[in-house]
């Protein structure tokens, strides 16, 4: 198996530091806001991975933690008059019902960070004593130039870090690059008791190194795989190497970092104010929750993705495809699957490869298209990708068109510059209207014309089959 590990910039050959076991951290939200689907996106694929792992044989150690004590969720319960912690579970409840629906599998360790302070100043403590960081009046801050690797992960050099670097009006540190470790009280802000230096409350970095230290490496010789969105190379993770690292006997902090690739909405990123956020609860109120599994599932985990109602509807039409294969599957004798050495050495191939699950969901088109494996096959592989089939994959679905079929099937067209003339005005003729003018575009070896007209029917949730009795078509589910 080989991962992209974003500390080496290669794809490397993985092996775990402990044998047969996987240790994963992945730095998980800050329940400051409602969480939208670009947050969704890297939780998704490390669900796939620590699943495929398991299926590896590895036992997996999982911690993805939660920042519970931040700025943006104290200034949030300052503006609503309310106490911090009422702001953060009530997102954070949100958030983990959107995982439910999105069939993520339960973490092994859920770490709030007020729940480590302890283990928190420990550390501040030790680097304090090794030097790597000191006090001020307003908290206790890391020295960067104490650290010679830093920049490392992020590729970039100090002089070019400290270029973009500043120092805000209330801040104290020796330097632009530094960044607090400790932040002593201000009035009305929760805090918690320092000795010696003083109450207050962590800084953001400082408390995934503690966590992951206490849970996956106490005794200092790194863990497996550190993981996140790509936007917190630098500096979040930038800095957790930089302060764990120097406390280690045998660095590096983590053996891989494996980053995801980030998400744009119609090719913007999300944000309130450009108008296109949506809050992931409501997204899945709107759309299947496999259907969004199956749209990430059709990208690499590292590339950057568009989401667009387009995209999701595609995927949808995919995933249908794969239902209606499954319904036609006979089930295994006796409940229990026939070993399919060639399906599973064709998937472990593909996921071997960086978690190219691209070429996962292509391997599994092309075996329902290409030969009949039992139902129970397809389901774990299925189970694998984090989309396992439920009763309703057995059910037909029903054969209904929108009301505004004939008048979508137009605008499509007319957006494609693709003349039919008269539209009849039942859906059912104009499927057969658009049937009829790509069997022509074929016969005249017009293929992209062809495939313009099977999209469009597509994206109206028209799927076509083609075979040698001419071209059917059903509603997709």
């Amino acid at each position: 198996m080989k991962l992209y590990n974003s500390r080496t910039r290669s794809v490397e050959a993985f092996e775990p530091l402990r044998s047969g076991e996987v240790r994963i951290y992945v730095c998980g939200m800050t329940p400051s806001a409602q969480a939208h689907l670009g947050h969704a996106r890297s939780f998704l694929f490390f669900d796939v991975l620590r699943r495929y792992f398991k299926h590896r044989g590895y036992r997996v150690n999982y911690v993805q933690n939660v920042t519970d004590i931040d700025d943006r969720s104290i200034n949030a319960a300052k503006a609503s008059g309310g106490y911090y912690h009422d702001i953060v579970d009530g997102y954070y409840a949100e958030f983990k019902a959107s995982m439910r629906k999105l069939g993520v599998m339960e973490y092994d360790h859920e770490p709030y960070a007020t729940h480590f302070i302890e283990p928190i100043q420990t550390m501040i403590r030790e680097l304090i004593a090794g030097e790597h960081a000191y006090v001020t009046q307003d908290g206790i801050y890391y020295r960067v130039a104490a650290f010679a690797n830093y920049g490392r992960l992020a590729n970039r050099n100090i002089d070019e870090l400290e270029s973009g670097a500043r120092i805000e009006v209330d801040e104290h540190k020796e330097d632009p690059l530094d960044f607090a470790l400790w932040k002593f009280a201000k009035p009305g802000e929760p805090h918690w008791p320092f000795e010696p230096y003083g109450d207050g409350r962590p800084g953001w970095h400082i408390e995934c190194s503690a966590m992951s230290r206490a849970l996956l490496d106490p005794d200092g010789h790194g863990f497996d795989i550190h993981g996140g969105g790509a936007d917190l190379i630098f500096p979040h993770h930038e800095n957790e190497i930089a302060q764990s690292e120097p406390l280690m006997a045998r660095p590096p902090m983590a053996n891989f970092w494996v980053h995801g690739g980030l998400l744009l909405f119609e090719n913007r990123k999300m944000a309130k104010s450009l108008g296109n956020f949506e809050p992931l609860s409501q997204l899945l109120e709107r759309h299947d929750p496999q259907a969004i599994r199956w749209l990430f599932l059709q990208t690499g985990y590292r590339k950057v993705m568009n989401f667009t109602e387009d995209s999701i509807g595609a995927a949808a039409i995919g995933l249908a495809r794969i239902k209606a294969a499954y319904r036609n599957l006979a089930p295994a004798t006796d409940g229990e699957a026939i070993p399919a050495p060639e399906l599973d050495r064709r998937m472990e191939a593909a996921l071997d490869d960086d978690m190219n699950t691209a070429a996962a969901l292509a391997v599994l088109y092309d075996v329902v298209n290409n030969s009949t494996p039992s139902r129970e096959e397809l389901a774990y592989w299925l189970g694998i990708l984090g989309v396992p089939p439920n009763d309703s994959w057995l059910e037909e679905p029903a054969v209904e068109l929108a009301a505004d079929f004939v008048s979508r099937i137009s605008d499509e067209l007319r957006a494609m510059e693709i003349e039919v003339g008269t539209m009849p005005p039942t859906a059912e003729g104009a499927i057969d209207t658009i049937i009829a003018l790509r069997e022509e575009a074929r016969r005249a070896k017009n293929w992209a014309t062809s495939d313009k007209l099977r999209d469009v029917l597509q994206r109206c949730g028209v799927e076509l089959k083609d075979s040698k009795e001419g071209t059917s078509w059903t509603v997709s589910s």
